[in-house]
């Protein structure tokens, strides 16, 4: 059998120690020859790069000292107005950018904020929190709550006036913003052993029954009454006269 060609030697062509440099840019840094481009990237030691060191700039002249004939405001902030309706080469010579038609084209006051040409608004269509949350009035706290077992800890001595401004001399409610304003709440929770002369506005059930059972006076605080046109009023008051007169009545036939 006929002995195969030997297959040819694969040359590897001969790349320089050193890499040659070509002479330095001042504006592309070191120029290296195509050739020693392999050499670089196997070994970067052999780089051995040319420190091109360029003169410092001259000082600046002094510009002297300020007066009104070289004030003048800085570059790029002032801005030339922009002139509508002075022909289209001014690029808003035509329609003055409030486009062709519509409503927001004419004059007058055009259309109120969040208004969508009469589909539901988007203020209309997202949900609403409910409460303080959502910005209701429902969920604001209508009085300043404290409990039985803290006028118990405020150490009050048989026989003494628990009102508002007893418990903010206590120390025991500091109410502050729209709470200082507020009417005092009592609420059950705990216990009272002195027999004390409370003033608040409302009482819990609990705490009512627990004030009761313990011998202490409860008063109640009328609240603010609120505004009404002084005809309503008037008539109010003439109903509230005719059903007392009415209820009488009631009551005298029945004990007869």
């Amino acid at each position: 059998m006929a002995a195969m060609a030997a297959a040819p030697a694969l040359i590897i062509p001969s790349v320089p120690s050193r890499p040659k440099l070509l002479q330095p840019s001042l504006f592309k840094g070191n120029a290296v020859s195509p050739s020693a481009k392999l050499s670089l990237r196997r070994n970067p030691q052999n780089f051995r790069p040319i420190v091109c060191r360029t003169a410092p700039a001259p000082p600046l002249a002094p510009t002297g000292r300020f007066r009104l004939n070289n004030l003048g405001p800085q570059p790029g902030s002032r801005k030339r107005q922009k002139r509508k309706g002075r022909g289209i080469a001014a690029g808003q010579g035509n329609s003055c950018g409030f486009g062709m038609r519509g409503q927001k084209s004419r004059s007058g006051p055009g259309v109120r904020a969040g208004f969508e040409g009469g589909q539901m608004p988007l203020y209309r269509r997202i949900p609403k929190l409910r409460g303080i949350a959502g910005g209701m009035h429902a969920g604001r706290p209508k009085f300043v709550p404290v409990n039985l077992k803290d006028i118990e800890a405020a150490g009050f001595k048989e026989g003494d006036e628990v009102s508002l401004e007893s418990l903010k001399t206590k120390g025991l409610i500091n109410p502050s913003g729209r709470e200082r304003r507020l009417p005092l709440k009592i609420l059950g929770e705990g216990e009272l052993s002195a027999k004390l002369s409370i003033k608040a506005r409302a009482f819990s059930a609990s705490a009512k029954e627990k004030l009761e059972s313990a011998g202490c006076t409860l008063t109640v605080l009328p609240g603010r009454k609120k505004w009404v046109k002084p005809s309503v009023a008037k008539n109010m008051t003439r109903a509230d006269e005719y059903f007392a007169k009415k209820r009488a009545a009631a009551a005298e036939q029945g004990s007869a």
